[in-house]
């Protein structure tokens, strides 16, 4: 990348050109790629290869997602458990994991961590940003 013109600076600001904005935007997602892509390999070097795929979505869970199913559902289906199964090892009521699922409600920060450890993802897999 050519240095980054600044056309303008002050204590709160720096203005640059829309296109080294791009480049710059560009440069990053690169970079942010680069580093998942380490990290996925680390996290497959430390579980080993096959058990490390077991947490990777299919293209049919991520369009299930990306369609605005719950990821709570989409994660307890893909573990292969029933709703009782998993309300019982994270330890809250069937009924509300099922109002969690059909978004009745959102849930707790608690709750969701419990939901998280016991279908072991991060908190981040099982929140949605709507």
């Amino acid at each position: 990348m050519n240095g980054v013109k600044i056309l303008s600076e002050t204590p709160e600001t720096v203005t640059v050109s829309r296109g080294d904005w791009t480049q710059l935007l560009r440069k990053l997602e690169d970079a942010l790629d680069r580093a998942a892509v380490v990290e996925r390999r680390r996290h497959e070097e430390r579980k080993g290869k096959l058990a490390a795929r077991r947490d990777y979505l299919t293209a049919g869970e991520a369009r299930r997602l990306l369609d605005g199913e719950s990821p709570v559902k989409v994660w307890r289906e893909k573990r292969g458990r029933s709703q009782r199964e998993l309300a019982a090892a994270a330890r809250v009521a069937a009924g509300y994991l099922a109002d969690i699922e059909t978004r009745r409600k959102p849930g707790s920060v608690l709750a969701v961590a419990k939901l998280a450890k016991a279908l072991q993802v991060s908190i981040e897999d099982l929140l949605t940003s709507d």
